[in-house]
């Protein structure tokens, strides 16, 4: 199978080109390497296509019109609730119109499915928990507004040019390659103040919640998404809520190390608890996590421990 991804030199996409590149699909690399975004040439297997472009180029339709996607795995994006708070134009340009130039050139070009990465953002704070596929979208940020709009054009294109879609609301993915430096992310943003033994800045009273989910465990979600899930979303993540606090103790317990704390008020946008029931994913795609949080968190501390030659204490 032919497999456009698009974000795919970033924490999540390059984990979905392992995958696929492992099932023995041809894939081709679309990444803007934009220093916020987490792409990094890095992170792209050695002999995989990599085209340096913009989702919102015009000039992506050559590159559609020569590859000849089957499927287009869509994982470019403006993923911080914070950066989409401050400049929602910029947040609404890359995700929507971006979105929007894809699947123009995606059907223009003859894939037959897109998958897309939605978000457990779209759903903002929820009456009650876990969170299903039916949980009403009301969401918060204007990243998940955007998220949120983006299924609805999903909807369009399967009905107007009979584009196939299944579109992922992910929890918080988390795992190696993540950008420590970025404004999302908490594990790996902590793991790396961990590693350089300084302190960690928790917002709000740290017991906000979210259902983290390890990034291997998206990346089969997605494998499955490639025969399954016709036209339908689905919830992906763990069922298991865990709070800021909890995710401090566990690095506390792998490094060994307590890092200062500063405290901060609540950040503009963010919800207060998060936790899905991938009943429908389960059933539909044949999906399941299988990594335990704290495993998950002590691979993501050993990667960035090993990539920062940091010895371990």
């Amino acid at each position: 199978m032919r497999i456009i991804v698009t974000g795919g030199a970033g924490f999540i996409g390059s984990h979905l080109v392992d995958a696929y590149l492992d099932a023995g699909h041809d894939v081709l690399v679309i990444d803007s390497l934009w220093e916020h975004g987490g792409g990094r040439r890095v992170n792209v297997r050695s002999g995989v296509s990599l085209v340096h472009m913009d989702i919102r180029d015009e000039s992506i339709g050559r590159v559609f019109a020569d590859f000849k996607p089957d499927v287009v795995s869509h994982h470019a994006a403006q993923h911080s609730v914070a950066i989409s708070a401050r400049d929602p134009i910029y947040d609404a340009q890359v995700n929507v119109v971006g979105l929007l130039n894809v699947l123009e050139n995606a059907a223009r070009s003859g894939a037959r499915k897109i998958i897309f990465a939605s978000s457990g953002a779209t759903f903002g704070t929820p009456e009650r928990l876990p969170i299903t596929d039916e949980t009403p979208q009301r969401p918060t940020s204007p990243y998940g507004i955007t998220k949120m709009v983006g299924e609805h054009y999903l909807r369009f294109y399967q009905d107007s040019k009979g584009l196939d879609f299944t579109a992922l609301r992910y929890g918080n993915v988390y795992g190696p390659r993540q950008d420590p430096n970025d404004e999302a992310g908490v594990i790996a943003i902590f793991a790396a103040h961990f590693l350089a033994r300084e302190g960690v800045r928790i917002d709000w009273d740290g017991e906000q919640t979210r259902d983290y989910v390890y990034v291997a465990d998206v990346a089969r979600a997605n494998l499955a998404a490639l025969e399954h899930g016709s036209n339908s979303c689905y919830v992906i993540g763990t069922g298991t809520r865990t709070s800021v606090n909890q995710i401090y103790d566990a690095l506390v317990e792998v490094s060994g190390f307590r890092a200062p704390i500063e405290r901060a008020p609540q950040r503009v946008g963010d919800a207060r608890d998060a936790q899905f029931d991938s009943a429908r994913a389960r059933a539909e795609l044949g999906w399941s996590p299988s990594t335990p949080l704290a495993g998950g968190i002590r691979a993501t501390y050993e990667y960035f421990q090993k990539v920062t030659g940091t010895r371990a204490p």
